[in-house]
C-alpha cells in the first residue's frame, strides 16, 4: 500500500467462470488516502460490488493485489445485508460487541438504530430500510478504519435516507474513517464525498480528489470547433451550436462561452461514453 493510503490496488483483477469466463475486474489500479469519503460509481456491471467484496477479502484476486486494513479494522455492509434472521435486534448488537471486543462502540450503533426498531424484533420480522439501519449499526459500532458501503441507503425512504448519510458523514469525519460508498443516486453523492473512483467496464476510468477532477474539465458551449489539444469527454452538436466536456490542457481559449461542471454533470458524460477519460 502507498504511504498514507487506506485502500490501493495494483493491477487488480477478478474472472468469473476459469479461463473461459469473463472478467468483472481488470488492471485496475487506484490508492485512496486515509480518511477520504469515495464515491464508486459506475454503471450495472462495472465491477463496483467485486471491488467493494475484494476489499473485505470476501474474494480472492485472479491477477494484481489489493491492500486493505486488517479485517478487523474492516466494516463492510453488502447490498443484500446479510443478518442472521432468528437473531433480535438486541441479540444482533450484542453479537456484534462479543464479536469486536475492546472496539465496540454501542453508541454510535445506537445512534444509527435511534429510536425507530423494538430492540426485541427478530431481524426477520424487520422492512428492508430497517435492515439497513441494522447493519449500519453494525458497521459503526465496529469503528473500522475502513467502512465499505455497497448502495447502503437503496431500501431506505429519503428522509431516512438524508438523516443516515449526514450522521455517517458526521462519524467519518469526527473519527477519520475512511469510507468507499457505491451509489447510483447521483445526488446522494453530491457533497457528501470527496474523492471519485469511477468503474466502467471493469476497469477504472476516473480516480482522483473530486474538487480536482471538476477543476480539470470544462462545458463549452458555442460553435463548431476544432478542441484540440483537449481532451473531449463527451460532445453534442445540433446545427452549428457544440456542446461539449472537455478535460482541458492549459487555458481553454476559443469561441465558446465556457461553464464548471457538477458532479452529476462529470459522472454523466463519463459514463455515457464507453471509454471515458482516465484522470
Amino acid at each position: 500500500m502507498t504511504r498514507d493510503a487506506a485502500l490501493a490496488a495494483g493491477l487488480l483483477g477478478l474472472r468469473y467462470g476459469g479461463r473461459r469466463g469473463g472478467w468483472a475486474l481488470r488492471e485496475c489500479d487506484f490508492a485512496l488516502p486515509a480518511g477520504r469519503v469515495c464515491a464508486l460509481v459506475g454503471p450495472n456491471g462495472a465491477g463496483k460490488s467485486t471491488l467493494l467484496a475484494l476489499a473485505a477479502g470476501l474474494l480472492r484476486p485472479t491477477e494484481g493485489h489489493v491492500t486493505a486494513p486488517a479485517r478487523e479494522r474492516i466494516a463492510y455492509v453488502a447490498q443484500d445485508k446479510p443478518l442472521h434472521p432468528r437473531l433480535s435486534v438486541t441479540d444482533t448488537l450484542r453479537m456484534g460487541r462479543e464479536l469486536n471486543p475492546g472496539r465496540w462502540d454501542e453508541s454510535a450503533a445506537r445512534r444509527v438504530l435511534a429510536d425507530t426498531l423494538d430492540p426485541r424484533s427478530l431481524v426477520r420480522d424487520l422492512s428492508g430500510g430497517q435492515r439497513t439501519r441494522v447493519a449500519l449499526a453494525l458497521a459503526l459500532g465496529k469503528r473500522p478504519e475502513l467502512l465499505l458501503l455497497d448502495e447502503p441507503m437503496a431500501d431506505l425512504d429519503p428522509l431516512a435516507r438524508h438523516q443516515l448519510m449526514g450522521l455517517l458523514m458526521a462519524d467519518a469525519a469526527d473519527h477519520g474513517t475512511t469510507v468507499v460508498m457505491s451509489s447510483h443516486i447521483l445526488t446522494e453523492l453530491e457533497g457528501a464525498c470527496d474523492h471519485l473512483l469511477l468503474l466502467a467496464g471493469g476497469r477504472v476510468r476516473l480516480d482522483g480528489p473530486v474538487d480536482d477532477l471538476l477543476a480539470a474539465h470544462t462545458l463549452l458551449t458555442g460553435p463548431v470547433a476544432d478542441l484540440a489539444p483537449h481532451t473531449v469527454v463527451e460532445s453534442r452538436t445540433t446545427g452549428r451550436q457544440l456542446t461539449a466536456l472537455v478535460r482541458h490542457e492549459g487555458p481553454v481559449e476559443g469561441p465558446w462561452e465556457t461553464t464548471a461542471p457538477s458532479l452529476e454533470d462529470l459522472l454523466l458524460a463519463h459514463l455515457r461514453t464507453t471509454e471515458g477519460a482516465r484522470a
